[in-house]
């Protein structure tokens, strides 16, 4: 007689997944908000900086998306689904500032900076509130906080005197 044995789909109890489910969520879509706006803003950037702005604001949307997938993967490792298509988007995240069409280079960069500062607020909402719940999920968070931070730092090193 073959015993079957069951294991659960995650280690991590239903209280872990629905804390991590709540505040990695806001961020997933944020990122993805972030990722997509980044791009109209890569497409459309003028000015003497066009080629280093065109192309940082590129890697910025990879790493966006980047991390977008990572807190979804956590959250979907977990147990729970994820709701990230561009309709939820829209209705969940604040309008951007980026421009619809063609714009200077530094208007561009302040209008992603302030996508990205509201990212890295809901970011640093779930670092805080996964602290109780879920080490793991707040390590991703915390990886996130750092790679946006960095990807500001970038950014902002073009309008700084």
């Amino acid at each position: 007689m073959t015993k079957t044995q069951t294991i659960a789909a995650t280690a991590a109890g239903p209280e872990a997944a629905a804390s991590t489910a709540q505040f990695l969520t806001p961020v997933v879509l944020g990122l993805q908000a972030l990722a997509v706006n980044g791009k109209q803003a890569h497409w459309n950037v003028r000015g003497a900086n066009f080629i280093a702005i065109h192309e940082l604001i590129d890697t910025l949307v990879s790493n966006a998306q980047g991390f977008a997938d990572l807190a979804a993967e956590r959250i979907v490792a977990l147990g729970l689904p994820i709701d990230a298509r561009v309709s939820v988007v829209a209705e969940k995240v604040a309008p951007t500032t980026v421009p619809a069409g063609f714009a200077p280079w530094q208007t561009e960069i302040r209008a992603i900076i302030d996508d990205m500062d509201a990212v890295i607020a809901d970011v640093q909402a779930a670092i805080d509130g996964l602290d109780e719940t879920d080490l793991t999920s707040q390590d991703v968070a915390i990886e996130i906080k750092a790679g946006l931070e960095k990807d500001r730092w970038f950014l902002f090193a073009h309008l700084a005197e």
